[in-house]
């Protein structure tokens, strides 16, 4: 394993606490601050640690909360099953404009948390997809340096567009920066090249892309637009703009692409990447795949299932989340959002082309306060990502964005805060260590909705099998009920004389499950007994002694009973081969606790020489409008680490204090 990267031997990564040994105090922690204290009738803040709670929905009359699954012993037998999934499924969508506060400043300073949480996945799921864009990836342009030796910097107003997305000005660092982190964590990258004028288009991402990601395997593709449909809404086209349009721009991109030597892999495109204002159909029946297909590497969507942007730019209707917070609590959410799609997917399948869900959360615009945030959201991403898989998605991306927004399934903390506050992990984060852990790294899992309880809307559950046979099964329940009347217990039996089959239930299962006490909670949700605990307490590992459940099965009836808590989540691993598989990762993470100004002796024959960048001028900014934070200014503490063996030995260090 090789980082990338032209000068220095070292790979150094950001901490988010800094040790003195000195007896002057600098950087004092506030004695009270407001980010952390505030009640949600008086809070002011940024949007990533708003204390809103609401209120659950009530619990619903006549649920049963005993019944029974039969699992046929051989998928030979099981109709729908899905088509071929991978544990990396679910990946994340980084919005262009923060990359600097959460992969690094640069390709040598990379942040310990984040690198922390790509290998808790990496570990489950053998790899981690990022998709690197956003309305920013449109105006971005890359330049051959920038003041201070930083990056990437952007421009406020000077888009013009309704949402005030700034232009994004970013060096080839960026590639460099990626590359390590695939280096460190097996992540694979999605880019997109900048749209917004295809009469002079600009296609350094994919050049320089090619030459820094391809070659390890660490590029997957290209977006050709970033939500074409909403161009007209957006202002940067015509009010005519149409799928017609949209085709013949593509094919403006894809001419380019092919007369640039510099960008040798030609079959790698992303299209449309609409969010629903045209359809699907409307797009394929312009006959661009057919007539792009050698250029098409995937098909994909984006997709919110309501909005924030009222509260945010004055647009649309207000949404009050007390009144949608139950629409997200049902197994119906999922089904009904993916439903649109289903058609597409089974093109996709049909012209040989993965389909994927490119950026979705909670809510455009940042989403709502007391819902992206909480154990509800948590459930309703478990349910929805597993909901595409099952409808043959090929992959979903959880966007993430600044400080100013309430879905993020991480967050760092404001630069001028680094010093004394670690990172904010988002409920959906443990929504995506679930379907990794539920999927495994084999790349042959198939899924199905069990369509449990006679199709209860508030107990959904799902079978994964692979190689032809049942491994695991999730179980969710959406109840709030802090009596515990509500929790369920779900009877398994594998095969048996029901459905003519040998008896084929082990004598015993293993059983995690994603806690919390209440779908209103934000802080104290835990996935096998561990948790990254509240606001400002994570340094990206889990904390706390993980808990799995062994049940003894009664064979003599071939049954095995599991109850899943209200609310709550079991994943159930059915064999002991299933469980070591993806249930039993051995993580070694960063370690963030360490003090500073220390170094790690490298081999330089491990790591590629680095262009180390002065450290006096790193300047940090977000994407959300008025983020805190946005162009601050910072000198933040570094440890070096020992970059390709890290992972597998741990943190060698040389210690040098000040």
């Amino acid at each position: 394993m090789q980082l990338f990267h032209p000068l220095n031997v070292f790979v150094f990564v950001i901490l988010s606490s800094l040790v003195n040994a000195s007896v002057t105090v600098y950087h004092q922690v506030p004695l009270a601050d407001s980010t952390t204290t505030a009640s949600s009738a008086n809070y002011t803040g940024a949007a990533a640690y708003d204390p809103t709670v609401l209120t659950p929905p009530p619990v619903p009359s006549g649920l049963t909360t005993q019944f029974g699954i039969q699992l046929s012993s051989s998928s030979a037998t099981v109709q729908g099953l899905s088509i071929p999934q991978k544990g990396s499924f679910m990946g994340f969508s980084i919005e262009f404009t923060v990359i600097n506060q959460i992969f690094g400043v640069n390709a040598t300073y990379l942040q310990v948390p984040f690198l922390n949480l790509m290998a808790i996945l990496r570990e489950r799921a053998g790899e981690v997809l990022i998709r690197v864009g956003g309305n920013t990836q449109e105006t971005a342009v890359l330049v051959d340096s920038l003041p201070g030796g930083v990056m990437m910097t952007k421009e406020r107003g000077t888009t013009g567009d309704v949402t005030a997305t700034p232009t994004l000005l970013y060096t080839a660092e960026v590639f460099y920066t990626m590359a390590n982190i695939s280096a460190l964590v097996n992540t694979k990258w999605f880019l997109g090249i900048p749209f917004n004028d295809t009469n002079n288009l600009r296609l350094g991402i994919a050049e320089v892309g090619e030459a820094v990601l391809s070659g390890p395997g660490y590029l997957l593709g290209f977006q050709v637009g970033n939500e074409p449909d909403l161009y007209a809404a957006h202002d940067v086209r015509p009010s005519t703009y149409s799928p017609s349009d949209y085709f013949g721009e593509f094919g403006l991109v894809v001419n380019a692409i092919n007369s640039d030597n510099n960008i040798p892999v030609k079959n790698n495109l992303v299209a449309p990447s609409i969010t629903g204002q045209w359809t699907p159909e409307s797009v394929w029946d312009t006959g661009l795949v057919g007539s792009y297909s050698s250029s098409l590497g995937a098909l994909a969507v984006e997709h919110y299932p309501t909005d924030n942007c009222y509260a945010l730019y004055g647009i649309g209707s207000p949404v009050i989340p007390q009144d949608v917070f139950q629409n997200f609590l049902t197994h119906a959410s999922g089904i009904n959002i993916v439903a649109p799609y289903l058609n597409s997917t089974s093109y996709a399948q049909s012209v040989g082309k993965p389909f994927i869900m490119m950026e979705t959360n909670t809510a455009s615009c940042g989403g709502l306060p007391g819902i992206s945030d909480t154990f509800g959201a948590t459930l309703w991403a478990l349910d929805y990502g597993l909901q595409m898989a099952y409808s043959n998605f090929s992959g979903a991306m959880m966007h993430v964005g600044g400080q100013d927004v309430y879905y993020n399934p991480f967050t760092p903390p404001p630069t001028n805060q680094s010093l004394f506050h670690q990172w904010t992990i988002g409920s959906i984060f443990y929504s995506t260590m679930v379907v990794a852990e539920a999927f495994g790294p084999s790349g042959n899992a198939q899924i199905i909705d069990l369509q449990a309880n006679t199709n209860n809307t508030y107990t959904p559950g799902y079978a994964i099998y692979e190689n032809g046979a049942p491994v695991r099964l999730v179980l969710l329940n959406y109840v709030s009920d802090p009596s515990g009347a509500s929790a369920y217990t779900a009877t398994i039996s594998l095969g048996g004389s029901a459905i003519g089959q040998d008896n084929a239930t082990p004598a015993q299962i293993q059983v995690k499950y994603l806690a919390a006490p209440s779908v209103s909670e934000k802080s104290n949700i835990t996935w096998a007994g561990q948790t990254f605990g509240g606001t400002f307490q994570s340094d990206g590992r889990l904390t706390g002694t993980e808990s799995v459940q062994t049940i003894n099965c009664d064979q003599s009836s071939n049954t095995c009973q599991v109850t899943v808590p209200a609310p709550g989540a079991a994943l159930v691993f059915l064999s002991s081969s299933a469980y070591t598989e993806s249930g039993n990762p051995s993580t070694q993470t960063f370690s963030t606790t360490m003090v500073t100004k220390t170094v790690a002796t490298v081999d330089p024959s491990v790591l590629a020489t680095s262009n180390g960048m002065s450290g006096d001028t790193w300047k940090l900014g977000s994407t959300s409008k008025g983020s805190i934070g946005a162009g601050l200014r910072t000198s933040l503490p570094i440890v070096s680490v020992v970059g390709a063996a890290l992972l597998s030995t741990g943190m060698l260090c040389t210690w040098f204090w000040s």
